[in-house]
């Protein structure tokens, strides 16, 4: 299965890159990661306009049995639909950002 980071031993970051501990990685879509984002949408379609779901049912319906493993890129697939105006990320009814919300998120479509 494809990974959703390329990690490099660069020393300093550049554009793109972001810091994961002490390692840098790079951040790059790949098939898994379209397929969280076409599951959000799919998912999301298939709900009330007003529901919203958690990205790990996006996760398990890519890979059933993995889906721990891509509960980071399915986070990713939300922030990333987010920051195209397609879905927002929430966290106890109020819209954060993904990538700084600590803890369990909601993705609905935007209100």
């Amino acid at each position: 299965m494809p990974t959703s980071v390329q990690i490099s031993t660069a020393r300093s970051p550049g554009a793109g890159w972001r810091t994961r501990g002490r390692r840098r990685t790079l951040a790059r879509v790949d098939d898994v990661d379209r397929a969280l984002e076409r599951r959000i949408v799919t998912l999301l379609d298939a709900r009330a306009a007003d529901a919203s779901i958690c990205p790990s049912e996006a996760a398990r319906a890519v890979d059933p049995d993995g889906w721990r493993d891509l509960m980071p890129a399915a986070r990713a697939a939300a922030g990333r639909l987010a920051a195209a105006g397609d879905a927002e990320v929430t966290q106890g009814g109020a819209v954060v950002d993904v990538a700084t919300a600590r803890g369990p998120v909601r993705v609905r479509r935007p209100r």
